[in-house]
């Protein structure tokens, strides 16, 4: 498993942290959104997904990643 943290830009409430976590839990990436650093620490198998998809899916629910 590889770990990583993201600088995530545009949360700001609760529901912005659940539809990242939810949305990464639906591929099969753990992840913890940390509202006030503005970052998501995610886990996932390398032979299962790359962080280009990663940072795809999190962008896709409306969040500039960095």
């Amino acid at each position: 498993m590889k770990n990583v943290t993201l600088n995530v830009q545009g949360m700001s409430c609760q529901h912005c942290v659940n539809s990242i976590e939810g949305a990464l839990k639906e591929m099969g990436v753990t992840g913890k959104a940390n509202l006030k650093g503005e970052s998501v620490d995610v886990s996932f198998d390398e032979q299962k997904v790359s962080l280009d998809q990663i940072k795809e899916v999190i962008e896709e629910q409306g969040y500039d990643v960095g």
